[in-house]
């Protein structure tokens, strides 16, 4: 436990040099100008150091609690940060505002020298605290998952406690620096309340791109232009003696599998349950490890937008037909990726499409994954007949070694198994293709500014020189929250790919069927190229779905793939290939 407080306490201290902290380095340093007085930049650091911590570990029970929007709080951030703001351009507003703060904590018996700016500072503090999301390493994501699933304990706290204050500790040097050099240097001494009212504009423009959510893109765009840091800093909390740490703060050292892939049977340790789920579908009863004891069980985890879990379905469900009479069943286990995945009729339009039969639970609170301690879409967890885990998989392929195993384990059960393995060909890729690219806020990679995404010349198409490959770009007006772009009038994207298909996860909001214009290298799509979903070079967005643009029948390449949106309002999520 010591070891994983030191390595909490170390992550929170280099993430001053993470790339998603930047942008709340010159709301610090506005906060802190004016005041010559060491109070201010103690009270910042501190109420972020609280305020953090306090919502990281409480923020879930407290929305499940008082059932609110979360984002409420967000909104009283940027309207705090705003008005201190103005306070900063003007000088009678600041007067009466620490004159409150001070009679405020003169009343709970907190004696705070008027002018020392402990107050302010510590609202501030508060305020960046709520809506700041650091770079999550390993520490800070068990950290979350804990909190969201209610598993605050003592020893989670001190492990959140070690990482606050890593994080403090740089956090005030910078605040304390930034003050001693604004107050010895001459220029900026004698110009005081001009750079005191520029500091709040600053903060106003900082209130503003929160309430906008361009915070969030933001921090996605540095981290996409300098991935070393986060790669750098995320690198030494991945080491075995941290994970081992970790699996014990998570109650799962004693059923941490060792995986290796290249074995039949890679793992053996006792299955855990069905957890949490809103719904079951395909049963008319919910199930349980315990009342399937006696049956072999593929686990499946997927969702249905997924085109690493579509591509997998076939052999899924193929081996359910093949051996549900002989004592084998899949449970399908759907957690959800996108907010429209949490909907049962479109899991349901789902099961129906691919012709599942098999068991499927709505994990739509990710209880069930983080008690498999799941990571992948799809993953496939093998259980024998006496309940424990033997074969795990992540990812595509490896049909072949899944089904004997599956059949191995039958025959331990007693059954008497002579079927061949399946013959389907297995439409794993097997050359790098372009990455999953999300248009999201918060994921959002891979973005390519001044692409010219809004011209297209058909005649002479170079729009591959002006994007890199495996990039995008945006043109018209557009919408981007943490969750989707929306596209607004004359919305165009554009993607320099190397792939054979180009597949996109797209709802039509609230419009009916919306349209979308689909030309690749700066031409109308035929026979050679157009998706599954594309007819006379137009897709019709006529639900909440992944949809097949570009298919070129083999001939992998690289290519650009220009989208116009005929309709505002169509929401777009996530580019994968094949």
């Amino acid at each position: 436990m010591v070891l994983l407080l030191f390595f909490a306490f170390l992550s929170g201290l280099v993430t001053i040099l993470a790339p998603c902290i930047w942008p709340l380095l010159p709301i610090i340093l506005s906060a802190t100008f004016g005041s010559k007085s060491h109070h201010r930049p103690l009270g910042l650091t501190l109420g972020i150091m609280v305020s953090f911590a306090v919502i990281t570990l409480t923020i879930s029970s407290l929305v499940k609690l008082f059932h609110f929007d979360p984002n409420v709080l967000r909104l009283l951030a940027v309207v705090v940060i705003g008005f201190l703001g103005l306070t900063m351009i003007i000088p009678a507003l600041s007067k009466i505002t620490e004159g409150f703060v001070s009679r405020l904590s003169g009343i709970f018996g907190s004696k705070v020298q008027q002018g020392s700016g402990f107050g302010p500072g510590f609202i501030t503090g508060l305020s960046v605290g709520i809506v700041w999301s650091p770079c999550a390493g390993p520490i800070l994501a068990a950290i979350a998952a804990l909190a969201a699933t209610g598993k605050v304990t003592g020893s989670v706290i001190l492990v959140t406690i070690a990482y606050v204050m890593g994080v403090g500790i740089p956090l005030f040097i910078f605040a304390i620096s930034g003050q001693t050099i604004f107050n010895k240097v001459k220029f900026i001494s004698s110009h005081t309340g001009r750079i005191q009212q520029v500091f709040g504009v600053i903060m106003l423009l900082t209130a503003l791109a929160i309430y906008t959510n361009y915070d969030t893109y933001l921090q996605a765009q540095l981290l996409n232009k300098f991935p070393q840091f986060s790669s750098a800093l995320n690198g030494f909390e991945s080491q075995n003696v941290v994970s081992q740490q970790l699996n014990v703060l998570k109650g799962n050292n004693s059923q941490t599998p060792k995986i290796d892939t290249m074995a039949l049977f890679n793992t053996n340790y006792p299955a855990p349950d069905f957890v949490g789920i809103t719904k079951w579908l395909n049963t008319e009863k919910p199930l349980t490890i315990a009342n399937l004891k006696g049956k072999v069980v593929l686990v499946d985890f997927w969702t249905y937008t997924c085109i690493n879990c579509i591509r997998t379905l076939p052999f899924v469900t193929s081996w359910y037909d093949k051996y549900k009479d002989q004592g084998f069943v899949v449970v399908g286990v759907h957690t959800p990726e996108f907010a429209f995945e949490h909907e049962t009729t479109n899991v349901l339009n789902a099961i129906k499409m691919y012709k599942i039969h098999y068991p499927v639970a709505q994990d739509n609170d990710y209880s069930t994954w983080n008690n498999f301690n799941n990571q992948y879409w799809p993953a496939e967890y093998l259980i024998d007949a006496n309940g424990n885990v033997r074969r795990t998989h992540f990812g595509e392929g490896e049909y072949d070694q899944t089904e004997m195993a599956i059949q191995a384990l039958l025959k331990e059960a007693g059954h008497n198994i002579q079927s061949k393995l399946d013959n389907m060909p297995d439409q794993t890729p097997t050359t790098q293709l372009s990455p999953e690219t999300y248009l999201n806020s918060d994921r959002m990679q891979y973005y390519y500014p001044g692409g010219n995404a809004g011209s297209a010349d058909n005649e002479n198409f170079m729009l591959s020189d002006k994007i890199p490959v495996n990039s995008f770009s945006l043109g018209g007006y557009w919408t981007i929250d943490a969750n989707s772009a929306t596209s607004g009038q004359d919305g165009v994207l554009t993607y320099h790919f190397y792939a054979n298909k180009v597949f996109l996860v797209l709802s039509p909001g609230s419009n009916t069927n919306p349209k979308i214009k689909v030309m690749l290298d700066g031409k109308i799509l035929n026979s050679s190229n157009s998706g599954s979903d594309v007819s006379n070079s137009m897709v019709t967005v006529d639900s909440d779905r992944l949809f097949n643009l570009i298919d070129l029948k083999g001939n992998i390449g690289e290519h650009t793939l220009r989208l116009e949106f005929q309709t505002p309002g169509i929401q777009a999520f996530a580019f994968t290939f094949g």
